[in-house]
């Protein structure tokens, strides 16, 4: 089981700016091992409660809040990852297990009784926490990410663009999964995640930024699918 504690800040960007400012943070970062042209690949499925609790949270931007998803990188990939995304008012906590495939689909079935066969806490909390408030597949997400990396306080910039959305097929693994754009093609979100400070030329150039940090959730965006995006 993997856990990070962090600090995050999003804008929205043009494709113009991520270029640019990727660019930039390609001279002065390490460049994330996956990175292409373009960037790469993630998709993530979104459980939420039967109420819609999550959703309904992070739209009214409670102070404490959760999310809970399946991440992969391929649709051939023979793991995902199960994380919890909680909000702890400035910090985000993120944990994660890594799951067989097989087990992964037994969670998107509602079969989460599978959790129990691994030994991690975090399984059975997650186990717990899904029966009790009748987590469902409500949506899956795929975007192209970005990313660059600097070890002083564990900084990651990242820019995910070309995002889209379905919740009409919760096949993860899915080969030919049909998505909608649920935001803007020239528009991208550039994600700041850090402990402690950020140090000063990443500072400097954010202030350069047209946008003000804002409050995104792809998620969110996926269940809207029909309307436009809010912040």
């Amino acid at each position: 089981m993997n856990e990070v504690l962090r600090q995050e800040k999003k804008y929205l960007i043009s494709l113009d700016q991520m270029y640019a400012y990727s660019q930039y943070f390609g001279g002065v970062m390490m460049q994330d091992a996956h990175n292409g042209a373009e960037g790469y690949a993630i998709r993530s499925l979104y459980f939420d409660t039967l109420e819609n609790r999550d959703f309904e949270e992070k739209e009214n931007g409670l102070a404490l809040r959760r999310k809970i998803r399946l991440r992969c990188y391929d649709a051939a990939d023979s793991f995902a990852m199960l994380e919890m995304k909680q909000k702890q008012g400035a910090m985000q906590k993120k944990r994660s297990l890594r799951m067989k495939r097989e087990d992964a689909m037994q969670l998107v079935r509602g079969e989460y009784g599978v959790l129990l066969s691994y030994e991690e806490a975090f399984a059975r909390e997650c186990y717990a926490v899904m029966n009790m408030h009748c987590y469902r597949p409500r949506a899956v997400v795929e975007y192209r990410r970005k990313a660059f990396i600097a070890k002083e306080n564990k900084i990651r910039i990242t820019f995910d663009h070309q995002i889209k959305a379905t919740e009409s097929n919760m096949d993860l693994f899915s080969a030919q999964l049909v998505q909608n754009t649920v935001l803007d093609t020239y528009l991208a979100v550039l994600e700041v995640k850090y402990n402690g400070f950020l140090l000063s030329y990443i500072k400097d150039l954010l202030q350069c930024c047209d946008s003000s940090e804002l409050s995104v959730s792809k998620y969110c965006l996926s269940r809207s699918v029909s309307t436009h995006y809010r912040f």
